[in-house]
């Protein structure tokens, strides 16, 4: 075997050897400086995506490896390159127009460079450049030479680009899985008042789900917009995709573009790894948007691009990227005042309220209130680690329905919470609750004819069942009934009702 096929076979062993190309690399410039002057070896791929150079790997002479790079090339250069049709090995003249304008982050200066291009099926994917101290340290014979070491560094840069391919698509289903592991609720969970205080609200939501349009929500703060969200996503054809949930009020107004319409690697200082942002991650699924007054100008921009051709651009990219994603946002603040005021799109608001749904607060559907109490005293028992959910006092439903509830189901949920961690024994009462002067005057206007007191117990008792057979309509029996506001079996209240003389037809009661 002559030096030639000596040198070729060792070059091919070692920059074939391993998928980790910087330690192929690393073994290459070890046997590579005894044959040729050198002080460092870099290997390089041509980035159109980013439009740039980007550094795989580099050996210097210390026998280390410095971090990758990425080196934007300046307007029109990728055509330039393109025209130039790099295929041989050639020595690089600094007065040359192409490295000329790159000479600012290559420092050419005291220096001899010799680049090797890499190619696959004719396609420039990069190079191997040789970089030695000095000026003249290559000749026209080396470069010539080393032309046969083109085929086996582009077999080798092309199975790492492939490889990184694979970890990264890896690291993106991770990454996705951790992802919607958080924001995936797993199920569509049973709306409690469907029938009752929101059964205006799903009959619009079981028109609506099967289609593809944008959807607003709007009411206060915690009326359980979020869970009207997820039904409409696990109600519709896209049940199987991702549901992903932003909430525009939380996010820093430096990171909004970032996160929702994501950045390219090297867009901006601190950007080492592309992000995909969270329109990308909900392709072929649903977005929902709460908070979307919260918004700044320039974000309502980019989202009203997306909804207006379906396609997203990344912070640094090249080009427009496709997105199939359904939009539901949401909000508590009147967005038709903001745009008066100039701080919301009127465009954009034609684009998001196609199809409004106005999700009442609790003080207009107070018959919901006994079950969402029952539901929340289930959950936060499992939660705090309780045997089973403590009982409820009688009369202590009838206090929270009289309750207004400026927080809403939230608020609810956390005087549950509160009342099940002061809970020791017996009954919840749920005295901390007050219902309002006016609530309070409501029911006492509602019944008939004015109150002498003293009152005997029957008297008592006949004027408060009264109340809350007003309060539930006449209805008895079921969720929201006055047996369950009460506490009573319903047999043992109507018997009560015959004893107390008191009609609980409920056409007798309006």
């Amino acid at each position: 075997m002559d030096t030639n096929d000596i040198f070729l076979r060792e070059i091919t062993l070692r920059s074939c050897s391993s998928l980790d190309i910087k330690e192929s690399l690393r073994s290459t410039f070890t046997y590579l400086k005894d044959q040729i002057a050198l002080s460092s070896l870099t290997l390089f791929i041509i980035d159109e995506r980013l439009g740039a150079i980007r550094r795989i790997a580099q050996a210097v002479g210390d026998g280390g490896v410095l971090p990758d790079e990425i080196i934007p090339l300046p307007e029109g250069m990728l055509e330039k390159i393109a025209a130039r049709n790099f295929s041989r090995p050639f020595i690089v003249d600094a007065e040359d127009e192409i490295f000329r304008r790159l000479a600012p982050f290559t420092r050419l200066e005291g220096l001899s460079d010799l680049i090797v291009p890499l190619r696959i099926e004719e396609r420039l994917l990069g190079g191997l450049a040789l970089r030695a101290e000095g000026k003249g340290r290559y000749s026209e014979k080396q470069a010539e030479f080393l032309g046969c070491i083109a085929k086996p560094f582009a077999i080798a840069l092309a199975n790492a680009l492939a490889h990184e391919e694979v970890l990264h698509y890896q690291s993106v289903l991770l990454d996705d899985k951790r992802f919607l592991n958080r924001e995936l609720l797993g199920d569509a969970d049973e709306i409690i008042g469907a029938n009752t205080g929101l059964r205006n609200v799903m009959e619009m939501v079981r028109q609506v789900a099967p289609l593809n349009n944008t959807v607003l929500l709007l009411g206060e703060t915690g009326t359980g917009k979020e869970m009207i969200a997820n039904t409409i996503h696990f109600s519709s054809q896209r049940k199987d995709g991702p549901f992903v949930k932003v909430n525009c009020g939380a996010l820093p107004e430096s990171l909004i573009d970032s996160e929702l319409f994501g950045h390219e690697r090297g867009a901006f200082t601190g950007a080492i790894a592309e992000n995909r942002g969270r329109f990308e991650r909900a392709d072929k699924g649903t977005i929902f948007l709460d908070e979307i007054g919260e918004l700044p100008p320039a974000a309502q921009v980019r989202l009203l691009r997306v909804l207006q051709h379906h396609e997203v651009e990344k912070i640094g990219g090249k080009r427009p990227i496709p997105v199939n994603v359904r939009v539901i946002a949401a909000t508590h603040r009147n967005l038709q005042s903001m745009i008066t005021e100039g701080s919301f799109r009127e465009d954009l608001w034609y684009r998001l309220s196609g199809f409004p749904i106005i999700v009442p607060p609790v003080r207009q559907r107070k018959e919901d209130i006994p079950a969402l109490t029952r539901h929340f005293l289930a959950e936060k028992s499992r939660e705090l680690g309780m045997a089973a959910p403590p009982s409820i006092a009688p009369g202590a439903l009838l206090r929270l329905v009289e309750y207004d509830w400026p927080g809403n189901v939230r608020e609810l949920e956390n005087v549950v919470e509160r009342e099940l961690i002061r809970y020791r024994g017996g009954a919840l009462t749920f005295d901390a609750v007050q219902p309002d002067n006016d609530s309070s005057n409501r029911s006492q206007s509602s019944v008939e004819g004015q109150l002498s007191y003293p009152l005997n117990l029957d008297e008592a008792m006949a004027v408060h069942i009264k109340e809350v057979l007003v309060l539930t309509k006449g209805k008895i029996h079921g969720s929201g009934g006055a047996a369950e506001l009460l506490g009573v079996n319903p047999t043992t209240l109507r018997s009560r009702l015959d004893k107390l003389g008191i009609s609980y037809r409920r056409r007798e009661l309006k």
